[in-house]
């Protein structure tokens, strides 16, 4: 049974997009909204960088490692330096000179690197982002973005055993080959909400263009994907907050997933949460505000489904840095 484990995998992702999404999962997208939604981009008043590590069903060989980069910072945002409430610490708001006036809209800009390896399939996307964001009041704003790059994947045979060595589709390139990644999304906010819609794997390549209905090779096309999103901040003492939310995926014609989150905050130093994915996992996750310059989160997620008697779980971590960020913000200001 060398590899098989595998070659299952590999055979889940590239041709079974009725059983897997294609795009890696996370658990900890509340602490980077950015990688689902290019609406984001630029969001805060320093250079949000991420590094990112997911183990998926560890025990279970073959299973999806997910390692990335994000980074991301505003263009032309006008900061004051005010009081945070409660705590008398000073931080940054982004208003006018005159705190009754509309803020100033802004631009974001953005990249990411992201590698996703799936026993012998290893899928790889670079790509930049563009928003803009436009404030509607003294206390909301909405945001559209894009992102696009380069969606690459490709196959390692020396990682899997087949039964016939000399299949044609082994050296397809519809597993061997890069696309044009493309994605949208918008977002309203404000220090008490947000909400969400973007899209990503959005633009069909040549040969799904060129490929007949019933020829086969339907598994192999690129899915799109939509992320609906949404949360609330629940001010319970000045120095504790609650945060439910919800996302729901859709991928066709993978089935619907849906993730009710509830995340707790306090003195904005320490956060601790819980999350459950409808029909796949629960997860406990927790992190701390280190500093104005770092942070660092970490999930584990138990599994409900029936893949929970071959894997003890899945691991996720980040770290984050805040660059640039001269007014030494702790906790971001907006929720993500």
């Amino acid at each position: 049974m060398k590899r098989i484990l595998s070659l299952v995998a590999f055979l889940l992702v590239a041709f079974g997009p009725a059983l897997a999404q294609q795009r890696p999962q996370y658990s900890q997208y509340m602490m980077n909204n950015y990688l689902l939604n290019p609406a984001l981009t630029g969001i805060e008043d320093y250079a949000d960088v991420r590094f990112g590590h997911r183990q998926q069903w560890v025990g279970l060989e073959g299973a999806p490692v997910t390692y990335y980069v994000s980074a991301h910072m505003p263009i032309g945002k006008q900061a004051t330096r005010v009081r945070n409430r409660g705590r008398g610490i000073a931080s940054t708001r982004t208003v006018n000179r005159n705190r009754f006036s509309t803020p100033y809209a802004h631009h974001g800009f953005g990249l990411t690197a992201l590698t996703d390896k799936t026993g012998p399939l290893r899928q790889s996307n670079f790509t930049g982002s563009y928003a803009y964001h436009l404030p509607l009041s003294t206390k909301v704003s909405i945001s559209t973005g894009v992102t696009a790059g380069v969606l690459s994947r490709s196959f390692n045979p020396q990682e899997a055993t087949f039964t016939n060595p000399f299949d044609p589709s082994i050296n397809s390139d519809y597993i061997n080959n890069a696309y044009f990644d493309l994605g949208l999304g918008t977002w309203l906010y404000s220090e008490t909400f947000f909400v969400g819609l973007s899209g990503a794997q959005l633009i069909k390549n040549r040969r799904d263009l060129n490929a007949a209905e019933g020829d086969g090779n339907g598994g192999a096309r690129l899915q799109r994907h939509f992320f609906v999103t949404g949360g609330y901040k629940i001010r319970v003492t000045p120095n504790f907050n609650v945060i439910p939310s919800v996302m729901v995926k859709l991928a066709s014609p993978s089935p619907v997933s849906v993730d009710v989150n509830l995340k707790a905050v306090y003195a904005d130093r320490v956060w601790a949460g819980a999350s459950y994915r409808k029909d796949d996992a629960f997860s406990a996750m927790g992190g701390i505000n280190i500093s104005h310059i770092m942070d660092v989160g970490y999930a584990y997620d138990f599994n409900t489904s029936n893949l929970s008697i071959a894997n003890t779980g899945s691991h996720e971590i980040i770290v984050g840095l805040k660059l640039f960020n001269t007014n030494k913000v702790i906790c971001p200001r907006w929720m993500q």
